[in-house]
């Protein structure tokens, strides 16, 4: 529609200006204006403009084209003035298109670097294509213009079909449901599929941001269908009247659901602020689904998906109290716990979670040099005697009967699951250190996996890390550098001069300790590298897809990802 161009009855100035130098102001237009808005017109726009050089925007809207400008520049006592008007919005010429052009150049001084991520770009976009149903959205990257990028997306089953995307290595039990509803100015969509997994997974938005840590509105959802579902258990007599309610998570075991709440005045909380943090939220969202489910399995022909979904409940049900007893065992501090970490975990002196560093280490014989090499009084070992289970394919009573996961799980001392908290946390940096080669990456994808099935937050909170020991040791007589990637090798070697050798690490255990603590321990000169969640969707994807039971999508994935034209240049070099 283009945005408004009016001028803004409180502030004297158009709409324009206001989307681009106010920020939240969504806010400060009424419902004529804008329904609900997300990134745009809430701080986006005026971000953008603050952080660019320059920025040029096009509104065309009731038959004439409209353009106002703006710059970032240095005023007279060199302090840069951001975002700054060049004029008012000024009327251009007659129209037939509608909408809104922006074009903007990002500030130098600002970024160390302007280069756009086509990939980040893509997947936002993909994203909002699923939000948005049936809306089209062309991206084209221009760059190279011999080899132009342009994609297209637009999704007409909506949250159906996002739905049916995260599902897509899975195996579902249904055709997707989708409800939708309304209740106090709160809009509520859902699409949600159980597949025979034994994990849950909710992805939501709020005006179409990501809520990657949930909130409110995932806690209404969550209580409706526990609530509707037990309505229908009892109706259709698959719990009789002496039976106990089934629980939240009997319910949520190989649930996916995509949520899109749409609301004014949101409440973004969390260190991350992705989550919702509005009360009323909870209510509506709850009163819309446990409305929508009853009134769409009034219908018969609809009876037999419930009864699969409850009856998937029920074996949920069954298996949970061996579950509870075994997480049970890894929550109490008794001297029994204690007793499963002696001669496992190295602990440091220090109580101070927020500096403390707990390095879960493959194999022993690299455990003990890392032992040698920490700083005992904020970096704990636990080195791993064996694989752990993949959780991905078992329930969590398969998975808490696996040593090496109850180990792990005693040692962060925060709960698993239903039950995980990050207050708890005895580290706040867990750090994977494996070998780097096929083993080290299992090892790694494993417990990767573990984290993002029952510690979430672990991640999303920022608190998992991979070690990055050095592959190649660069040297010649007294001259002794490193390379962690293959890229840096070339350099090492020009740094080093005529003459070097290099030795390939083949595992942690080659390294001495005072080379394992400056390469890969000591805080000053150590490789981190942050696990993150960036796209909760194509995450759940990708987890499924490595770690699941589909092996032709693994196998596809494999094909389109892996090199294997890649050289063994240095065959020979190697010492």
């Amino acid at each position: 529609r283009g945005i408004p161009v009016d001028l803004h009855p409180q502030l004297g100035i158009s709409g324009v200006e206001v989307v681009f130098t106010q920020l939240h102001a969504d806010g400060k237009f009424d419902a004529s204006n804008y329904s609900f808005s997300g990134g745009l017109h809430g701080v986006g726009a005026s971000v953008t403009n603050a952080l660019s050089e320059w920025l040029k925007v096009y509104v065309y809207k009731d038959g004439w084209e409209y353009r106002m400008e703006f710059a970032s520049y240095e005023d007279e006592q060199r302090k840069i003035r951001s975002g700054v008007a060049q004029g008012g919005l000024r009327k251009i010429q007659p129209t037939k298109k509608s909408g809104t052009l922006v074009i903007f150049y990002p500030d130098k001084r600002v970024f160390d670097s302007i280069i756009f991520s086509n990939d980040v770009i893509t997947k936002r976009l993909k994203e909002l294509a699923f939000l948005n149903k049936g809306i089209t959205i062309i991206f084209k990257d221009l760059r190279n213009e011999h080899y132009p990028i342009v994609r297209e997306f637009c999704y007409e089953g909506g949250l159906i079909d996002f739905v049916k995307y995260v599902n897509e290595a899975k195996n579902p039990l249904h055709d997707p449901l989708y409800f939708e509803g309304e209740k106090d100015d709160i809009y509520l969509s859902i699409a949600i599929q159980y597949n025979d997994s034994y994990t849950d997974t909710i992805i939501s938005y709020v005006n179409n941001i990501p809520t990657t840590e949930g909130g409110t509105h995932e806690t209404g959802i969550k209580a409706a269908i526990t609530r509707a579902f037990n309505d229908l258990a009892r109706k259709y007599g698959l719990l009789k009247d002496k039976d106990p309610n089934l629980l939240g998570e009997d319910f949520r075991e190989g649930l996916t659901a995509v949520v899109s709440v749409k609301m004014h005045n949101v409440q973004f909380e969390g260190q991350t602020k992705t989550k919702l943090g509005n009360p009323d939220a909870r209510v509506a969202c709850e009163s819309i689904l446990v409305s929508e489910i009853h009134k769409f399995f009034e219908k018969n022909s609809k009876k037999r998906i419930s009864e699969k979904i409850i009856q998937k409940a029920i074996g949920a049900a069954r298996v949970r109290e061996a579950a509870r007893k075994a997480k049970e065992i890894t929550r109490q501090k008794n001297s029994l716990e204690n007793a499963t970490l002696v001669g496992k975990l190295s602990s440091c002196t220090s109580r101070k979670p927020e500096i403390n560093e707990l390095f879960i280490v493959e194999g022993d014989s690299a455990g003990g040099t890392a032992k040698q090499a920490r700083d005992r009084y904020f970096q704990a070992i636990l080195p791993l005697r064996g694989k752990p289970l993949n959780a991905e394919k078992k329930r969590l009573d398969q998975v808490l009967q696996n040593e090496e996961i109850r180990t792990i799980i005693s040692a962060l001392g925060a709960g698993i699951g239903e039950d995980f908290s990050v207050d708890s946390l005895n580290y706040h940096k867990v750090i994977i250190l494996s070998d780097a080669d096929q083993d080290g990456a299992h090892i790694r994808a494993i417990l990767l996996t573990f984290f993002f099935r029952y510690m979430k937050n672990l991640i999303n909170e920022g608190f998992v890390y991979i070690g990055m020991p050095p592959l190649y040791k660069v040297y010649k007589k007294d001259i002794i550098e490193y390379a962690y990637t293959d890229e840096e090798l070339d350099m090492v070697k020009e740094k080093v001069g005529r003459g070097y050798q290099i030795q390939r690490y083949k595992g942690l255990g080659e390294m001495n300790a005072d080379q394992l603590w400056e390469t890969t321990m000591n805080p000053k000169t150590r490789k981190l590298v942050q696990v993150t969640i960036d796209d909760a969707a194509e995450a759940e994807k990708l987890v499924t897809t490595l770690m699941g039971d589909a092996v032709e999508l693994r196998k596809s994935y494999i094909i389109e990802h892996a090199n294997f034209n890649k050289d063994d240049r240095l065959l020979g070099e190697i010492g």
